[in-house]
């Protein structure tokens, strides 16, 4: 039996949804499913609308439905959806409602247990109730904690008779691992919807589902992945993930082309006394950036000889809030440095100052250990017990932009790709208040 493709169009907008959609259909997706954000934005006009574009496809409305099961059902099925999402944690009453109304109205029913505290126990009682499918969903915010939803589909797939989903953040090789472990469906939404090239991006899908014994990628640990996160995505795309927190100020990058990811070392020191700058290179390991507070952007603490020093220690970059000196020989050399500015004029080894304590650089706390990512814009640190978690919601940070490149190459502007003016605050009493930063431009938009 084919495995099904689900599109999930987790989209604002409706007109970008069809077209994505579109896409996505020449890449041999099987379903679309119109999401829950689509729906809260349009209604059941984006049932209708899809229902329309794609009168040969299985249409899918994640209503999440918790109660009144039966008239949301009703809604979905008479704007033209052929399966309706209910939550599997609403009550038995309403999945029971809903399954009544969509054997009524010739649809199937889906349950999704997305944070269903005994996700194994409830996927079987709704088996038992008679639900068509039983979506093993792992949320947005779950997947940027690590969790996947793959091992639960192991689990679940011996134990009930209703056909598996399963959704949330699969790529290429979690699609092949799913099917393996007896899905379905496998929905994929943002590896898709956020591609460059939609179509390419389906396909891909398409034939790691329909081959998954060929996409058995070695699975990363921990530090691994969140290096290789780290390297692949801009310092805009973290700050963004971070709601624009974590940027250094004024420190900048003193080679071109340049790109820093590694666990903090830090060093606390003073005007330029760089003996506990030097110091930091022995104490690091391979893969560390030494991250240093000098106070001043007149006396380095920094030069050529502790760059080579550090190359030969395998220490990924160095960050100074202050000068660093012998910008020449940090340019051949090539190991990424970050500073405030580059003088002349060094200080002396007065060995004031501490390794591996908690600093203040460039406006940010930086304790041993949290990530520092640096690039051509600049420098971001992410506090270590939630890197991978930042990684993660950078990335998809990434994968929209890419989208929103592509869609403006064809033609469009950012303003009316995003249909700004529609989202914009729509309160009449914010125009009143000029006290308010920024008021007057708001109104007159």
């Amino acid at each position: 039996m084919k495995t099904i493709i689900q599109l999930a169009l987790d989209i604002l907008e409706i007109d970008r949804a069809v077209q994505i959609a579109k896409e996505a259909v020449k890449g041999d997706i099987d379903w679309i499913e119109i999401g829950t954000p689509l729906i809260k934005s349009e209604g059941m006009d984006a049932i209708r609308t899809l229902r329309k574009n794609f009168p040969g496809h299985t249409i899918v409305a994640d209503m999440k439905i918790a109660d009144t099961g039966s008239l949301e059902v009703e809604m979905a099925a008479k704007a033209g959806a052929d399966i309706v999402m209910v939550m599997a944690t609403a009550d038995d009453s309403t999945i029971k409602d809903a399954l009544l109304a969509a054997r009524k109205y010739g649809v199937r029913l889906m349950a999704d247990l997305i944070s269903t505290p005994k996700p194994v126990q409830r996927a079987q009682e709704l088996d038992r109730i008679g639900v068509d499918i039983i979506n093993i969903h792992m949320g947005i915010d779950q997947q940027m904690t690590g969790k996947t939803p793959v091992d639960l589909v192991f689990e679940i797939a011996s134990k009930i008779r209703a056909d598996i989903a399963v959704a949330g953040g699969l790529d290429e090789q979690t699609a092949a691992r799913s099917v393996e472990a007896g899905a379905d469906i496998v929905i994929v939404g943002g590896n898709i919807i956020r591609s460059d090239n939609v179509t390419e991006a389906s396909k891909k899908i398409r034939r790691s589902v329909d081959n998954p014994q060929l996409n058995q990628a070695k699975k990363l640990d921990m530090d691994e992945e969140i290096r290789k996160l780290f390297m692949e995505i801009s310092t805009p795309n973290i700050s963004d993930a971070m709601h624009r927190q974590g940027a250094m100020k004024n420190i900048k990058p003193m080679l071109n082309d340049t790109k820093m990811v590694g666990p903090a070392v830090t060093v606390q020191t003073f005007e330029g006394d760089w003996a506990k700058t030097v110091e930091a290179i022995d104490e690091a390991k391979e893969g560390n950036v030494i991250v240093i507070y000098n106070g001043s952007s007149h006396i380095a603490p920094w030069g050529g000889l502790a760059t080579q020093s550090s190359l030969n220690r395998g220490i990924a970059g160095i960050v100074v809030d202050g000068a660093v000196r012998d910008i020449e020989e940090i340019r051949k050399i090539g190991l990424p440095v970050f500073a405030t500015s580059n003088v002349p004029n060094a200080g002396d080894p007065k060995g004031f100052g501490e390794v591996n304590a908690l600093i203040n650089c460039g406006g940010q706390k930086v304790k041993p250990g949290d990530y520092i990512i640096g690039d051509d814009n600049g420098v971001v640190v992410v506090p270590a017990e939630r890197a991978y978690e930042i990684a993660r919601r950078a990335k998809e940070v990434q994968k929209t932009e890419e989208r929103l490149f592509d869609e403006i190459r064809r033609g469009g502007t950012l303003s009316e790709i995003l249909k700004l003016k529609k989202w914009e605050k729509q309160n009449d009493s914010y125009c009143q208040d000029t006290s308010m930063p920024g008021i007057s431009l708001l109104c007159l938009l």
